[in-house]
């Protein structure tokens, strides 16, 4: 399996609980997102009591030779605040009652409300036995920015309407991510990378949950590859390596062998606990973003959903809106893919049937 295969099922972890059904921001849960592999800054987390994380750390056993090289991949969602400025006339009451479905959900369109932008800090080519004697740090920074789009009359999205500006803002985050392994005999080495959010100036942010989540890193997680070299699974590791499995401590995370079933040349450590060798479902059409998502359910869900309902998710950002998309063009062969797959057969002892 390559990368960019392990890739698409950590993005079902990276946008997890992304927007949930019924996939608008007027939904109480949906403005109580970002669950999963938050990383806090530290200046925050200390002022506010240590209470919330502000650190992840993953360690595990690496079975390789001295030029065994690694490749660390961090990835994570950083967050954006669109909010919306009305540049002609504001809506008076008669305006407001007249409202068309499409209007009704501008006003929760209108509402400011968080995006998330894929971020990506790697390291490649490691040399796993240079790492027990010279730890490799990364420092990273990602400078606040905005841009910023007009909709509306002028731009011929819906005729009618005030022209009006979506301004996407980005908060600066920087952080640091170190990597080390200690030798723990022939052939055998523990990896640790930690992650750390050190973003400045977050000491005298509010204690508000949205305030805080624009300075910190949402659903992390990260993909170790190795070559040549074998990770040994936590979960079921071969009896001679148990106790230094037991050893491995990771905090906030889990890490689980990735791939092809029987491989052993990536890891993907995960804020959401997993077998080894996790998979999205082929019959899958695409992610649904819910978490322990049932797609023909929520497929269903969303099928029934009304005009006033879809025009809210329309004014959504473009992930939600594909959701919609995918779902009101899905073909009866596709939908009836999802009614239930056996995936293996096998017979059934005395012992299990009494």
């Amino acid at each position: 399996m390559s990368l960019d295969q392990v890739k698409e099922i950590a993005n079902a972890i990276l946008y997890e609980g992304y927007l949930l059904y019924p996939y608008r921001q007027s939904a109480i849960k949906n403005r109580q997102r970002w669950t999963f592999g938050v990383v806090y800054p530290r200046e925050y987390s200390e002022a506010n009591g240590g209470f919330e994380p502000w650190e992840m750390q993953t360690e595990c056993l690496v079975a390789g030779i001295n030029t065994t090289t690694l490749d660390v991949h961090v990835r994570f969602l950083h967050l954006l605040l669109r909010t919306v400025e009305q540049q002609a006339h504001a809506l008076n009451q008669a305006d407001t009652a007249s409202l068309d479905e499409w209007g009704a959900a501008k006003r929760f369109a209108d509402e400011p409300r968080e995006e998330g932008v894929e971020r990506e800090v790697s390291a490649q080519s490691l040399v796993l036995s240079e790492l027990v004697n010279h730890p490799h740090a990364i420092d990273f920074i990602f400078h606040g920015d905005h841009t910023t789009e007009m909709i509306g009359e002028d731009t011929g999205v819906q005729t009618g309407t005030p022209a009006r500006m979506v301004i996407r803002k980005h908060y600066p985050l920087q952080g640091t991510i170190s990597i080390s392994a200690k030798r723990l005999d022939i052939g055998l080495f523990k990896l640790t990378v930690r992650i750390e959010n050190r973003t400045p100036g977050t000491r005298e942010v509010p204690n508000q949950r949205n305030a805080i989540m624009l300075h910190s890193l949402i659903s992390t997680h990260t993909i170790l590859v190795t070559q040549p070299g074998m990770f040994v699974s936590l979960l079921d590791p071969p009896e001679p390596m148990q106790e230094a499995a037991k050893e491995c401590v990771n905090k906030h995370t889990w890490p689980v062998l990735a791939g092809e079933e029987g491989s052993h040349e990536t890891m993907l450590s995960s804020p959401i606990i997993l077998y080894d060798y996790p998979q999205i479902a082929p019959e899958s059409p695409g992610s649904l973003f819910d978490g322990t998502e049932i797609d023909e359910i929520l497929t269903l869900r969303i099928m029934t959903l009304t005009d006033e309902e879809k025009a809210a998710i329309r004014q959504e950002d473009e992930r939600v809106r594909e959701i919609l998309e995918r779902t009101e063009n899905l073909t009866p062969e596709a939908f009836m893919k999802l009614h239930g797959t056996i995936r293996s057969m096998r017979p059934v002892s005395e012992e299990e049937a009494g």
